[in-house]
């Protein structure tokens, strides 16, 4: 079921906090990943938080844009790549996507590299037995 519900949005101040100050990250061009496991409120195994820095993207056009195509990507493949592992688990994360490229990519990239992001979560949960 190909779906992006507010509950799957990370929206929480204090949660937001918590996950840029003790989370994981790593890096997959154009995509910083900030992940930390964490006991989270409703039916859903992530909840995300897509960001495109203003700095580099002046415009609200441009940044909206990106986080369209990089939310889209993420929609069409999270349940066939993360969820199944985190469900295995029964785990729960907090997963934020920073755009850090310079130049606005096209959805087959963000798409490309949005899987080696979730096969590099996927990997990295599978290991993992909370």
């Amino acid at each position: 079921m190909h779906t992006f519900k507010k509950e799957e949005r990370l929206c929480n101040k204090r949660l937001l906090k918590k996950l840029f100050t003790d989370g994981s990250s790593f890096l997959v061009y154009p995509f910083r990943v900030v992940h930390i496991p964490e006991i989270l409120p409703g039916n859903y195994p992530v909840q995300v938080v897509v960001a495109v820095p203003k700095r580099k993207f002046k415009k609200a056009v441009d940044r909206n844009l990106l986080k369209r195509r990089i939310r889209e990507a993420y929609r069409l493949h999270k349940d066939a790549l993360l969820y199944p592992v985190l469900n295995q688990h029964n785990t729960r994360i907090m997963l934020s996507l920073s755009y850090i490229g310079n130049e606005i990519a096209d959805y087959k990239i963000i798409e490309k590299k949005l899987l080696a992001v979730l096969k590099q979560l996927q990997k990295a949960y599978d290991k993992v037995d909370i």
